[in-house]
């Protein structure tokens, strides 16, 4: 809708400017390089005090390296243009700058074990991307678990969350299907699940036990890219 016409409609209707702000918003989301639900995201990320996360089905944007972001699109997402591909690796490394900040939110990260044995990425970059994440973790003090393989029955079985907390305003949770997502902000929601993350804490290895399963793969993919050499 052209801005004009989104005023226009406003007016007509008296919704208080909500079409001219959907006009910024995918206006926005065409220049950064995120779909328009996700618009909002980094600027809350940026905001927060703490960010959670629970990582089921695909290792989180923040945590990614260049190449596991391209491969993730090329299999997902199989076909957009490659300029948009490289426009989305754009923003998500923008997201990524979070790490740098003095001021960044405290980070805690829950993977499911099946997301550092089964990606189709060669073992190289494989073990590139797990050393990465080991690398961010222990550089900013962060902390992230796993949810072992042999806890196929766990809270929270169908779908990402992120939970944001800030200093001056109420928690957000944030959950992501393949074409939508949505910002959660009604309180009985948002404590329903802060209740479930917490339960997941509790059945996933202990931070130090997910480190070491983390730098165990990542050893044997280098040793497999070495041998396929």
């Amino acid at each position: 809708m052209p801005m004009d016409l989104a005023r226009h409609v406003d007016r007509k209707l008296g919704t208080d400017g909500f079409f001219e702000r959907r006009c910024k918003d995918a206006a926005k989301a065409r220049n950064t390089g995120h779909p328009l639900y996700y618009v909002e995201v980094p600027d809350l990320e940026k905001q927060a005090a703490t960010l959670e996360e629970w990582a089921p089905n695909a290792i989180p944007g923040l945590l990614q390296t260049e190449a596991c972001m391209r491969g993730l699109m090329r299999y997902g997402a199989p076909l957009i243009s490659p300029d948009t591909v490289e426009k989305n690796v754009r923003a998500r490394m923008a997201r990524a700058e979070l790490w740098k900040r003095q001021d960044r939110p405290t980070y805690w990260g829950i993977l499911r074990e099946s997301l550092i044995r089964n990606v189709p990425l060669p073992p190289a970059l494989m073990a590139e991307q797990l050393e990465h994440i080991l690398d961010v973790i222990g550089s900013t003090r962060s902390v992230l678990q796993i949810v072992p393989e042999t806890r196929p029955w766990h809270p929270l079985m169908h779908g990402m969350v992120k939970i944001m907390t800030f200093a001056d305003a109420p928690p957000l949770v944030w959950t992501e299907g393949d074409f939508n997502g949505q910002i959660l902000d009604f309180p009985p929601l948002v404590k329903g699940y802060r209740g479930s993350y917490d339960l997941l804490r509790a059945v996933a290895l202990p931070p130090d036990a997910s480190l070491a399963l983390i730098e165990e793969a990542a050893r044997t993919y280098r040793h497999e890219a070495r041998q396929g050499d």
